[in-house]
């Protein structure tokens, strides 16, 4: 093997090691559906400003799933993000209510190993992107890749 074989192998090494970054897979909100009630309450009784309000929080809060984590971001005002590791999930539960079916909705349920969010719901998002799967999909492939299993003690 001359120098110049060994150089392209140390490259072709190095370029496949960093090639493993962490990259993002979906980034969404929630639906203003879930703002319903308060937008039919500011037609009959309760100030707009109020329903404007709800409609902000509703607007900013992001969800971003990449290849290693959960990102949530919330906040009108103050910017706040929540990251969970995904091999922490333990469990996810998918619910859809009869209102939320109506508009092709569901609500993504996580639970989790973190001490500080053990429960991680995600709301309002819609059924035709096939979440749950892709969850459910890339925490497995997070926990193979970062070898780590569950293991309940009791």
């Amino acid at each position: 093997m001359t120098l110049c074989d060994s150089t392209l192998f140390l490259r072709l090494e190095l370029t496949t090691f960093f090639s493993m970054a962490e990259q993002t897979l979906w980034t969404g909100q929630s639906s203003q559906v879930k703002n319903f009630n308060a937008f039919l309450l500011c037609l009959l009784v309760v100030p707009i400003p109020w329903a404007f309000w709800r409609w902000l929080q509703v607007k900013n809060r992001v969800y971003q799933l990449t290849s290693e984590r959960l990102l949530t971001t919330s906040g009108v005002i103050n910017k706040t993000t929540e990251t969970l590791e995904l091999y922490r999930i333990r469990d996810l539960q998918v619910t859809q209510p009869f209102f939320q079916r109506l508009f092709g909705l569901q609500t993504l349920h996580f639970i989790t190993s973190d001490s500080s969010t053990p429960d991680v719901v995600l709301d309002y998002l819609p059924t035709a992107l096939g979440l749950a799967d892709k969850f459910r999909e890339h925490i497995e492939k997070c926990r193979l890749q970062k070898r780590v299993r569950e293991v309940d003690i009791e």
